[in-house]
């Protein structure tokens, strides 16, 4: 079953979505604490994550694909939230400096494509974080939560489809080492379950986080393409045929 942008807000406004906010947001936070100025967007349910950049980018902007559905955002203020098809943004080429994709790349059913149109529309040296449910988590196994639709992903397998279309991942990192359980007290816990978690099993987060920077220059070989060293030269004799003579 896929989500609609409705049961993505759900989720957020419960005990355990408020924890997840908490906790992916200050990851994201941690990568991008640097933003001043500049346009950031996030494309796919990026709203929890996108709040704290208000105040310092110059341009936001919340991409909702027409598969999920848009929702009115920020509830005061001016609209920020668009309504967009993902393989087509309604943006200029070279016009974003940093694009969050959040709920968003485990819904397409092209990634490659949705990739493509990522690296259209940043700016050169642009940067990208993804957040994707994890393939070796609890999370990915149960559809109680946003992180068990869609296709998990592993890191493998994310730095190869990044790698494939002009990115190059420069940080990862993993977040919601607790179990995905509605209990209060295991919520209360959960400061010291991601702490643990870092330590003790970080490959097994809930979700992970890559951070990719693009690349004008598609890289030239590769094990795909391994260039062979020339051990000597050989000369080429023309031969003189009846016509030349």
């Amino acid at each position: 079953m896929e989500l609609d942008v409705v049961d993505l807000r759900d989720f957020y406004q419960t005990p355990l979505g408020l924890t997840v906010r908490r906790i992916v947001g200050s990851e994201v936070r941690a990568r991008w604490r640097g933003v001043r100025g500049g346009m950031v967007v996030g494309l796919g349910y990026g709203v929890p994550y996108l709040g704290p950049f208000r105040q310092d980018a110059t341009r936001i902007a919340a991409l909702m694909p027409e598969t999920q559905g848009a929702l009115v955002w920020p509830a005061a203020g001016p609209l920020l939230s668009v309504l967009v098809e993902d393989r087509q943004l309604p943006l200029p080429d070279n016009s974003v400096d940093r694009l969050l994709l959040a709920h968003s790349l485990e819904a397409t059913d092209r990634p490659a494509t949705l990739l493509r149109e990522v690296w259209r529309v940043l700016v050169p040296e642009g940067r990208l974080l993804i957040v994707a449910p994890n393939r070796r988590s609890i999370w990915a196994r149960i559809d109680a939560t946003p992180f068990g639709h869609g296709r998990p992903y592993s890191r493998s397998q994310l730095q190869r489809l990044l790698i494939d279309n002009l990115f190059t991942p420069v940080s990862w990192g993993t977040a919601l080492h607790m179990p995905p359980l509605d209990s209060r007290m295991l919520l209360k816990s959960a400061p010291v379950w991601e702490r643990l978690g870092q330590k003790l099993w970080p490959g097994f987060g809930g979700v992970l986080l890559v951070e990719a920077r693009k690349e004008v220059m598609a890289p030239i070989g590769g094990k795909h393409a391994a260039a062979r060293a020339l051990r000597e030269l050989v000369a080429v004799r023309r031969q003189v045929s009846d016509a030349d003579t």
